[in-house]
């Protein structure tokens, strides 16, 4: 990784902490940010959440797209069908908010090791 960031990665993590305490304004768990800066182009950051169940799961992605400003809207959409996984595509940074049963499934931060991980929490 660079030893400075450029102003993108810097707005990049801004965002994700934004969206991360969002999430916890909803009491959101396990709210991790992923630092994908020098790993891949796929993103700068992912925000991995978990939600109590489905209408919890919408709840808090409803949050965070209503806490954003016009600026800021999601490039991308996916999960509002099902509710276990919804994904929330801001380009540099991807949301992922989980039902528990299907994030332990898919363990996200495991297929990213590399990265850097910040654990979220109002504990402090």
């Amino acid at each position: 990784m660079p030893a400075t960031k450029t102003k993108a990665e810097v707005d990049s993590r801004v965002l994700a902490e934004l969206t991360a305490n969002a999430a916890l304004e909803k009491k959101a768990e396990d709210i991790k940010i992923l630092d994908l800066t020098g790993i891949t182009d796929i993103a700068d950051h992912f925000v991995i959440i978990t939600g109590n169940g489905s209408l919890h799961v919408k709840a808090i992605a409803d949050h965070i797209r209503d806490g954003m400003d016009t600026s800021s809207k999601p490039w991308h959409i996916e999960g509002y069908d099902t509710l276990k996984w919804v994904l929330l595509d801001y380009v540099d940074v991807v949301i992922h908010i989980f039902e528990k049963e299907t994030r332990d499934y898919y363990d996200i931060e495991r297929l990213w090791a590399d990265a850097e991980i910040t654990t979220i929490s109002d504990e402090e």
